[in-house]
Parts: structure tokens; C-alpha cells; sequence
């Protein structure tokens, strides 16, 4: 039987991020087979401030016209390539709960969501981040202003990789596009800092960063990661210091369930 085309959802405010973000979800969806799906969820207290309900009306229908133009206005570009599907939904009510239901409904492979320019991610303050984690099974991708492009070798940097195996279809689909050497960077607490071994990581050239466990080692991983242009970083989920990396990291995070098959050799 033909699996089902995978699925990416875009949730996005519609503000100058906008572009950046479907970019990179564009990216994605041609690496890995994935149609899209823009949605945006409009909180009644946004639009309405003590209005009477006729006015109220009135602002809610309003805003969500501009909404769908500015829906639109980005997805345009992207709307003939035969490669994928675009898709795009505009709700009103609660973020959370709707965005909650959306998931369920849709059932996408990642969920695709913006990085911010503040140092520390307004979304990651509004807990949005943490909720999609705890809601949503699959992959995350957290987009930064320098989006992902096609037509450009990914250069991917992964965070403590273990030799656990999962069938991960998202990665799958990014390793013929992965540059080599990967950069590989592991927080130990051992004592021992070292730099550049090399090794083989899911069947590709590495290099292996490793760090001591020390309030630097953040810091360390977020220099080199710059430092080495690296333009994708896999993290899995269950890092106990995922909110402190996001915050420092300035390049597009793709959080998994669990880090995907490491050979090392």
C-alpha cells in the first residue's frame, strides 16, 4: 500500500517572519515528499477591545480579510510548484486549544513554527514551544530569519547523538542534501573537553565537538555552531537544557523524539 504524502503545518502570526518561516517549510516539504499547511489563529482579545458586538463583528471580519490577503500574499509564490500542496487556515479563539485541535485533525509529520529576533524567543516565553513538544509527537522545526534553502547543502550540526535507531523520515529525506563533515557536539561530564575527533555519523563524514559539563558548554556549542556556519542543528526533545540552547542558537532547530541512528567508527 502507498503511504500516505508526509505533512508539514506552518503555525505563524502573519508578521515579517512570515516569508522566512514558509521558506524553509518549503525546503523541507522537497526534501522529504511533505505537502503544507499554513495556519494562523486569531485571539478574539487581539481584535476586540470593548467594542459593541456589531462593531465587534465588524473588526473580526475585517482583520480576518487582511489575514487571508497576507495568507496569500506569502504562499503566492509557491502555489505552482507541483512538488507539494499549499494549504492555508485561519481560526479565531485560544492559541493553545486551537492549535491543539488543529494537530489532531491534520496530523502532521513537523510542525513548523518562527524563531524570533529577541534574544530570548517570545515564543519560547509564551510557552507555545513547550506546549507543540508536549502535544505533538513528531518533529519541530524552529525557523530562523536565514531560512533553509533548496537548492543549498544543509549544514547540519547535531547535539549529543546516541546510538539509539529510529525510523525518522524527516532526516531521512535531508541527508542527500547533507553537507559533509557533520558536526556533531557532545556536553560530557567527565572532566574532559576535546575537539575535532573524527567519525562517522548516520554513514556520513563527522567531526565530534565534545564539551565539559560547565556553564560555558552552552556558550561553546552556540560559538562553534556559528563558527562553522552551520545552518540546521537536530536536538532531541528531552534535552534538559533545550530552553537555554533555543534561546542562544541563532540558526533553525529541528527538535525530534529521539536522535537518529549515530554509527560511529
Amino acid at each position: 500500500m502507498k503511504k500516505n504524502k508526509n505533512k508539514i503545518l506552518v503555525l505563524t502570526d502573519l508578521k515579517n517572519s512570515a516569508e522566512s518561516e514558509l521558506k524553509s517549510a518549503v525546503s523541507l516539504a522537497k526534501m522529504t515528499a511533505s505537502d503544507i499547511m499554513i495556519l494562523h489563529v486569531q485571539r478574539p482579545t487581539d481584535l476586540v477591545d470593548r467594542e459593541s458586538q456589531l462593531s465587534a463583528m465588524r473588526t473580526i471580519n475585517q482583520e480576518h480579510l487582511v489575514g487571508t490577503k497576507r495568507m496569500q500574499e506569502i504562499a503566492k509564490p509557491y502555489m505552482k510548484d507541483r512538488a507539494f500542496k499549499i494549504g492555508s487556515k485561519i481560526v479565531i479563539g485560544n492559541l493553545k486549544n486551537e492549535v491543539e485541535a488543529f494537530l489532531k485533525i491534520y496530523q502532521p509529520d513537523t510542525v513548523v513554527i518562527g524563531k524570533k529576533k529577541t534574544k530570548a524567543m517570545s515564543i519560547i516565553g509564551d510557552n507555545l514551544t513547550k506546549f507543540i513538544m508536549n502535544k505533538h509527537s513528531g518533529s519541530v522545526m524552529i525557523a530562523a530569519n536565514n531560512a533553509l534553502h533548496t537548492n543549498n547543502e544543509v549544514s547540519l550540526g547535531v547535539l549529543n547523538p546516541n546510538d539509539e535507531t529510529v525510523n525518522l523520515e524527516v532526516m531521512e529525506g535531508l541527508l542527500h542534501k547533507v553537507k559533509e563533515p557533520i558536526k556533531a557536539f557532545n556536553i560530557s561530564n567527565n572532566g574532559k573537553s576535546s575537539l575535532k575527533e573524527e567519525r562517522t555519523l548516520i554513514g556520513k563524514k563527522a567531526i565530534e565537538y565534545i564539551f565539559d559539563d560547565a556553564n560555558q558548554a552552552i556558550e561553546s556549542v552556540s560559538r562553534y555552531a556559528s563558527k562553522n556556519n552551520i545552518n540546521l542543528m537536530c536536538i532531541d526533545k528531552t534535552e534538559i537544557n533545550i530552553k537555554n540552547l533555543l534561546n542562544k542558537l541563532t540558526i533553525s532547530v529541528l527538535l525530534t523524539e529521539k536522535q537518529p541512528a549515530m554509527l560511529y567508527n
